[in-house]
């Protein structure tokens, strides 16, 4: 931070000159540097920052000595919502917050004066020593919501700076509140498991050549199908929908599987299991990171019998055709199909004619029409009656349109990104989004973006 001696996940870089704290903003097992950065310094404080939680508020403090085999004594949790002052540091504190990402991550808001010029930039603070007084907020990793501007740390709070996770700065990424994707996966697995799932996949096909005939492709344009097919078309959505069919066919045997990375997805997880009522199986490795987390739902939701749950935690990369049609094959004496949620905001497709260069007050009103129900899933290219996957625009990083809602929803003078920095050409484009952001403040005089609820805008 300027001024101050403190760095946040900056630990590839090994000792940094002046810094005297080190702040760890979520367990990433990218950050395997960490372990590097624990080794030298060895008369520094390590500040893994925590969630308050059951686990004595220390969740990620127990994930980094599980997964990072780090020595107790350089891991000093501190609470969320409290304002703590730093040893060492010229009395700077700081104010922990949820980021709305994965379990035990965090926001930073640091308060305090200029101290040191830490570091080897050439560039000096001219405040150092002064006794004005600075407020910087690092967002790590997170996902923006009204709940973080509502927070008596941020809500009418000058911000010097704001470290912004810009994975999603881009008008092409617009994806749906969290919540309503989690519930649509939770309902998909329903209608799956417990009531018609067997013709899903051809449904979403189906629909998609309702979507094409009613556009103006199918209205008098390129797709002008004989009146041939048509019948036979129509025949053939009659038939899948037809009751009588329907009761005819004997219920098959869904197993429903989860793409997860090392740490995340848990809220979908759960949401899915929660809606057939079943336990969730992972292997040993992925429940020792799971006992980790201060989440005694999901605790109690675990269970090692893998034929004792219908849904199942794989890592992300197996979430294919061909993994699944492996993995239904190890549990064909149990199951006959298997369904694959690949939850990733990766996988968002921005809709046909998608204003790529909106205005700011167009984001606005988008953001409040939003909404996300499971007929908006699709199945992804190459599901089948035996193995279905659907690509889940499910991200715990902020969307675009989230990010220009929350930077129009608290006080900042200066935004600095923190992802896609690598070319000249993505940060002046990042720029451009945050001198409109400025500039649609102002307009504003203050004004927090409406919201629907504290969740999302």
């Amino acid at each position: 931070m300027p001024g101050m001696p403190i760095a946040v996940d900056a630990f590839c870089y090994g000792k940094i000159p002046g810094v005297t704290a080190y702040f760890l903003s979520y367990v990433t097992f990218s950050s395997g540097t960490l372990i590097k950065l624990m080794n030298v310094v060895s008369d520094m404080h390590i500040l893994t920052i925590t969630r308050t939680c059951l686990l004595v508020g220390r969740m990620d403090q127990y994930t980094v000595l599980h997964m990072l085999r780090v020595d107790p004594k350089w891991v000093k949790p501190l609470p969320d919502n409290q304002s703590v002052e730093i040893p060492d540091t010229g009395g700077v504190k700081v104010t922990l917050i949820d980021a709305n990402h994965c379990p035990g991550s965090s926001l930073f808001v640091f308060s305090g004066r200029q101290t040191i010029d830490a570091g080897d930039s050439p560039i000096k603070s001219s405040f150092v020593g002064s006794d004005r007084q600075f407020a910087y907020l690092h967002c790590g990793d997170f996902r923006a919501c009204p709940a973080h501007a509502l927070h008596p740390a941020i809500h009418g709070q000058r911000l010097d700076t704001i470290y912004l996770d810009t994975t999603y700065l881009n008008p092409k990424y617009c994806f749906p509140p969290q919540a309503m994707v989690i519930d649509a996966c939770a309902e998909l697995a329903k209608q799956y498991v417990l009531g018609d799932g067997s013709t899903q996949a051809q449904d979403g096909r189906q629909k998609s050549l309702s979507t094409l005939l009613m556009s103006p492709a199918g209205k008098g344009g390129w797709f002008k199908p004989s009146s041939k097919i048509m019948a036979q078309i129509q025949s053939k959505a009659s038939a899948q929908t037809s009751p009588a069919q329907v009761s005819d066919k004997p219920k098959r045997r869904t197993l429903v599987v989860v793409g997860t990375y090392t740490i995340g997805k848990e809220r979908v997880l759960k949401a899915i299991a929660k809606s057939l009522s079943s336990k969730i199986y992972c292997n040993s490795r992925k429940h020792a990171v799971f006992m980790c987390q201060a989440d005694v739902t999901l605790h109690g939701m675990l269970t090692k019998d893998s034929a004792a749950a219908q849904v199942h935690v794989l890592p992300l990369g197996q979430i294919s055709i061909e993994g699944l049609s492996e993995y239904l094959t190890l549990n064909q004496a149990q199951y006959d199909r298997i369904l694959g949620f690949r939850p990733t905001g990766w996988t968002h497709t921005p809709p046909a004619g998608q204003n790529m260069a909106p205005t700011v007050d167009q984001i606005l009103s988008q953001a409040q029409a939003h909404k996300y129900t499971a007929s908006d899933l699709r199945p992804q290219r190459g599901s089948n009656p035996r193995v279905t996957i659907y690509g889940v625009p499910y991200s715990e990083h902020s969307s675009f349109r989230e990010l220009t809602c929350f930077a129009l929803s608290v006080d900042w003078s200066r935004m600095i990104a923190t992802v896609n920095v690598g070319s000249a050409e993505s940060r002046q484009k990042m720029q451009a989004w945050f001198e409109k952001w400025a500039k649609a403040r102002r307009q504003r005089v203050g004004a927090m973006v409406e919201h629907r609820c504290e969740d999302y805008w």
